[in-house]
């Protein structure tokens, strides 16, 4: 493995991009915001790469790439890159990232971490070897950089929710509740490896590991395609992979969680709801409104209990500080914003950033344990090694890293 470039080194740090569809669109606008907000390390955002060159030099000219190219062996081979973002489709994440990372190369990869385990589990032994060297690594799970999911997981470290016992988590799009919506890799399990499983269940289960501090041990589930085949440009396609799916997980610290996903939930856009019940209080968000957490205080006189709104936008809240004056909403684009400035500070810092492959892994342990109770007709299945880092109770009084740290 070839070392870092020297910390000290003047030139500023060279990014690559692979990707330059809907999540390389949004990891651009991050990259062309984050230092107009925040302290960050200096970078150029040197390379955008892509398949088509014609698709992907417009692509680079648009998001504020210096060039463009189509092979990324080519790219991370370069003496002048110094941070790879993978934003490919999840069949690619591994060889690309193992690649980057034996080239001494820091890699963000977005989520879900891999399509298999086995892929996920070669990513984190390739993070774990670059780590001895310096080189850092990330997965995108960017609803962590959300300021009010930040808030939440501050409020429930510091025991606003006391012991926390029943968590609902629920993740609703119907962008393929028309039986016409045109087939696309995300519908192959060739290249998706899953279906809302690993494209939207994943943020529901990092959710709730990340706001509990806890882990996943055991789980129930069930996964259904509603429309099993798609027209493609041939004719028609099967669907090889689940329209929706659902899950009971328990965890190690007590609390019981419920999830359920899906794509072709109509009326529903981008609805990640939790909603997390304690013996002290509780916590609701919603992220089609992600600048409002609703908290509810146990402890309140019972003639004036209720649910409290709470605008998180004031500088004091995670995040916000590099933004606008109190009450000047921000929108789903910042979390990426903020998921390359706690990048850009790690690698800066010389310290490990979070989401780890590690925690990436545990995610995937916990989604292929529901995948592994869907084939045994919903039976309850352990999930098998660790599933997220350290597991702690729900009534941790840990404080949050969020505040200083969709694919």
């Amino acid at each position: 493995m070839t070392s870092p470039r020297d910390h000290l080194a003047p030139r500023p740090l060279g990014v690559a991009a692979i990707g330059y569809a809907f999540m390389g669109r949004a990891h651009s606008n991050a990259w062309r915001s984050v230092a107009n907000h925040f302290d960050v390390p200096a970078f150029e955002q040197k390379v955008l790469v892509g398949r088509s060159a014609d698709a992907v030099a417009a692509a680079a000219a648009r998001y504020g790439w210096g060039e463009s190219a189509t092979d990324w062996r080519e790219v991370i081979a370069r003496a002048d890159i110094d941070i790879v973002d993978i934003c490919a489709p999840g069949f690619l994440h591994a060889e690309i990232a193992t690649a980057a990372l034996a080239a001494g190369k820091h890699v963000l990869v977005e989520k879900p971490l891999a399509n298999s385990m086995a892929e996920s589990v070669a990513m984190v032994q390739a993070a774990q070897a670059a780590r001895a060297a310096g080189v850092r690594s990330m997965v995108g799970f960017n609803y962590r950089r959300v300021p009010a999911l930040a808030l939440a997981r501050e409020l429930i470290a510091g025991g606003k929710l006391g012991t926390v016992r029943q968590v609902r988590a629920s993740y609703l799009q119907d962008w393929l509740a028309d039986d016409d919506a045109p087939m696309t890799w995300r519908l192959r399990k060739e290249t998706a490896g899953s279906g809302a499983l690993g494209d939207i269940a994943s943020h529901a289960v990092d959710q709730v590991q990340y706001l509990l501090q806890d882990a996943v041990t055991e789980v129930s589930g069930r996964l259904h395609t509603f429309v099993t085949e798609r027209p493609g440009p041939h004719g028609p396609e099967a669907v090889t992979v689940d329209d929706a799916a659902w899950a009971t997980l328990s965890l190690a610290g007590g609390a019981v969680a419920g999830v359920d996903v899906s794509r072709v939930a109509l009326g529903q856009k981008n609805a990640l709801r939790l909603e997390l019940y304690g013996t002290a209080g509780s916590l609701t968000f919603n992220l089609e409104n992600p600048n409002e957490l609703h908290f509810f205080d146990g402890s309140d006189d019972i003639r004036v209990q209720g649910f409290r709104r709470i605008l998180v936008t004031e500088p004091e809240h995670p995040y916000l500080q590099g933004w606008w004056p109190q009450g000047h909403v921000i929108g789903w684009e910042h979390s990426f914003t903020h998921q390359i400035r706690d990048f850009l500070q790690a690698i800066d810092h010389g310290t490990d950033p979070s989401p780890s492959f590690e925690e990436g892994l545990g995610v995937q342990r916990v989604l292929a344990a529901i995948e592994a109770s869907a084939a045994a007709g919903g039976a309850t299945v352990p999930v098998v090694g660790p599933a997220a880092p350290e597991a702690r109770p729900a009534s941790s009084s840990a404080s949050s890293s969020a505040s200083s740290s969709r694919s």
